[in-house]
């Protein structure tokens, strides 16, 4: 074997090695293997196509969502007669919608339809008995329509359904209040202040009580 010849077998021992060093290594790229968008809505086709994105379309609020905020604007800016248009049609689309009922309700009480407020407040009581703010709005309901016993019952389920809530316990001292009941009330209205200092009525009434004392 001639020198050249031992050259030539020593270049192509070295190019053989370093192809199958490269294939078992598994740095070569591999098929299947594709851009991965390192962001939700990083976009993978670059400026000819920006329609391929790995984001999805933002999702656009439903129609009774967009009622409900049209309520809740017009009852801000004092327009119930709006207001109720918007809640009327939210609850065509869906009657048994609870976020829709409570501003129906709401706005019955404005009006001080208080049997209408009644029956919706009831109904959300059916739909959702653990609601305490369905609760606190039906016994203010009931108390206005006289029927203070059951006013009573709804102002209890509340307060064990979230004792935390201030308003709860306020809510309740004003009906013990208007009913005579000036001890069970300055309790309630004490336990107000305590949990939610802002309740500056609470601490008007509760100092109004105790001079009785």
């Amino acid at each position: 074997m001639t020198t050249f010849q031992l050259l030539l077998l020593i270049i192509a021992g070295g190019v053989f090695y370093l192809f199958f060093k490269q294939l078992f290594s598994g740095s070569y790229p591999k098929r299947g293997v594709d851009f991965e968008a390192k962001l939700p809505d990083e976009r993978i086709g670059g400026i000819n196509r920006p329609d391929k994105t790995f984001s999805k379309p933002q999702q656009e609020i439903s129609r009774i969502d967009q009622l409900i905020q049209m309520t809740d604007e017009a009852i801000e800016k004092g327009d119930l007669l709006e207001a109720r248009k918007a809640v009327q049609s939210a609850l065509i689309l869906d009657e048994n919608n609870i976020e829709a009922l409570r501003r129906e309700g709401y706005l019955y009480l404005e009006d001080r339809e208080y049997k209408e407020a009644k029956k919706v407040y009831e109904k959300i009581l059916s739909l959702d008995p653990s609601d305490d703010m369905a609760h606190d709005a039906l016994a203010n309901t009931l108390h206005h329509l006289k029927e203070d016993e059951a006013a009573k019952v709804h102002h209890e389920k509340a307060i064990a359904l979230d004792p935390e809530y201030a308003p709860h316990y306020f809510n309740y001292a004003n009906t013990l209040y208007d009913l005579g009941m000036y001890d069970e009330a300055l309790e309630n209205y004490r336990k107000a202040y305590e949990l939610d200092k802002s309740i500056e009525e609470a601490k008007k009434m509760i100092n109004e009580l105790e001079e009785r004392e």
